[in-house]
């Protein structure tokens, strides 16, 4: 007898090989049984009559590492087929930490009451099995942790005794479990980090057999210089790359994509092992202060805060040579729009152009009010702008080698939660691809699109045993209607969970039944392979 019978079903394998008609036994928490079940007995049957049934859904790139701690239950995933979630990505993680943690790193943990009591990896991993999971979670090691650890936030040259001890600490997280090693090279202290600290930890992280994903340095003026080093510290270090949402934003010429895939496909035929990945939507997102120059974090939060206050110190700030967006030089006010903010969330939907008009300032002078007023929680407000070019979504999607993810935070229904918001496609990434790229534009077909979202982002982190639907498998499985799925997030209310999802199992159990959100959270943390 199966626990559980999904019929009648059209069985999409994660492959992407095509489709077929068939039924699927489930037994133990796998994948028993694929053929014809019919008069089979079975504790419960689904009847999955014009739906498709595939595996359940990998978002090889989140963010949720905290928010998995104060409500593991991840709705805003599992409502729309995700079963797993790899956190630790574009250089941040929840560990290591040093003995002398920073108030800036912290404050998202004290305003949810969670009592950091971890150092290490390991007892991050720990602490984070010990959540009612409703997803299972894989984590990187961000280098921007590794680095703090041994420099906290100091700017200063690195020296090759403290590239050692990166090391070490880097190898003690594989050992513990990390899935792989993620920098973000745009972003504090990625961004003043010497390329030979980051081949050094890459290097480690392919001793391990695991996987380097990297938030590269520059994606618009300098984008070829960005991606080039990306594969030059990968084949220098025999590690495999990842290179995460790896789309041109504004500023970067008209042939970047397409000059970044052919620049892949050399290092590829030359031995690098690297692909990337994808957000499907042309909203880009990120942390206000990620706007202002290097040394603007020197010191910690409240030397910030100081220098938000002076006149002198403000104008100097606004000049920043390497601006993570264009759009801020350009001063396209109007194309960046306030995403969170505690503070202010009346703000929340408008443009800086609108709330300059609203405050009868500066549109930056705004922005920059609006992080004094925010105060600890500066480090957490969000804007976004149309950074993207659709057409280079697309075309990055045509590619067998590119994955589909979130870069975004799971959410639930907890209160702590209310206010937080991850990006414009955190409730529907995997619905705007199965609906907008595949079904409204037919970019690529139904088959290769669940795989870009199961098999593909397996295989990259060398899980073999999932994203597949074949016997033996983990019962991690989606059954929803091609016809109907489609991404209900708007800019001004982005937190709608989309349409055309039926069911959810995470290693057999229900997550998501009739389209219901169950209580079960069967999830648990996925180690890497030490």
């Amino acid at each position: 007898m199966f626990d559980v019978i999904i019929e009648n079903g059209t069985i999409v394998d994660g492959s992407g090989a095509a489709s077929y008609a068939g039924d699927i036994g489930l037994t133990g928490g796998v994948v028993a049984e694929i053929g014809r079940l019919k008069g089979i007995a079975a504790r419960e049957r689904i009847d999955a009559s014009g739906r498709a049934v595939a595996p359940g859904f990998i978002d090889i790139h989140t963010h949720s590492d905290f928010t998995l701690l104060v409500d593991g239950s991840a709705d805003s995933q599992v409502m729309q087929g995700v079963t797993m979630e790899v956190v630790g990505q574009c250089g941040t993680s929840c560990a290591p930490f040093g003995d002398e943690m920073q108030g800036d790193q912290l404050v998202g943990f004290i305003a949810a009451g969670i009592d950091v009591g971890w150092r290490s990896f390991a007892e991050y991993l720990d602490r984070l099995d010990r959540s009612n999971l409703g997803v299972n979670v894989a984590a990187m090691v961000g280098h921007g942790n590794i680095r703090r650890v041994i420099k906290g936030d100091s700017t200063a040259t690195t020296t090759a005794d403290e590239v050692r001890k990166m090391t070490f600490v880097a190898e003690a997280c594989f050992e513990a479990g990390a899935i792989g090693f993620s920098t973000g090279l745009e972003y504090f202290p990625g961004n003043i980090a010497p390329q030979h600290e980051i081949a050094s930890l890459c290097r480690c992280c392919g001793r391990h057999g695991l996987l380097y994903a990297t938030h590269v340095r520059n994606r618009d003026v300098y984008y070829d210089l960005g991606f080039a080093e990306a594969i030059a510290t990968a084949r220098h270090a025999d590690a495999r790359l990842q290179i995460s949402h790896i789309q041109p934003k504004y500023g970067a010429p008209r042939n970047a994509m397409a000059s970044t895939l052919e620049m892949i496909a050399r290092a590829k035929r030359e031995g690098v092992d690297v692909a990337y990945d994808v957000i499907p939507h042309d909203w880009s997102h990120t942390g206000i202060v990620a706007a202002l120059p290097v040394w603007a974090r020197e010191g910690g939060a409240e030397a910030l805060r100081a220098r938000l206050r002076d006149q002198v110190q403000r104008e100097l700030l606004k000049q920043n040579p390497q601006p993570i967006w264009r759009l801020v030089t350009d001063r396209r006010w109007a194309d960046i729009v306030l995403l969170r903010s505690r503070a202010n969330p009346d703000l929340v939907g408008l443009t800086f152009a609108e709330i300059g008009v609203r405050r009868n300032t500066d549109p930056f002078d705004a922005a920059l009010d609006l992080l004094l007023e925010e105060g600890e929680g500066m480090t957490e407000m969000l804007w976004t702008s149309h950074s993207f070019s659709e057409s280079d979504v697309q075309l990055c999607i045509e590619q067998p080698e590119c994955a589909v993810m979130s870069d975004t935070l799971a959410l639930s229904r907890h209160p702590a939660m209310q206010p937080v918001i991850g990006s414009l496609s955190g409730f529907g990434w995997t619905a705007r691809l199965l609906g907008h790229y595949v079904r409204e534009l037919g970019a690529l077909s139904l088959e290769q699109a669940v795989r870009r979202i199961t098999s593909l982002p397996a295989e990259r982190l060398g899980l073999t045993s999932r994203g597949r639907i074949v016997v033996g498998a983990p019962a991690d499985i989606v059954v929803f209607d091609p016809a109907a799925v489609s991404d209900n997030a708007t800019l001004t209310d982005p937190k709608q969970h989309p349409d055309g999802f039926d069911h959810v199992l995470l290693s057999g159990v229900f997550t998501l039944r009739d389209g219901a959100r169950t209580d079960s959270n069967p999830g648990r943390v996925i180690r890497g392979r030490g």
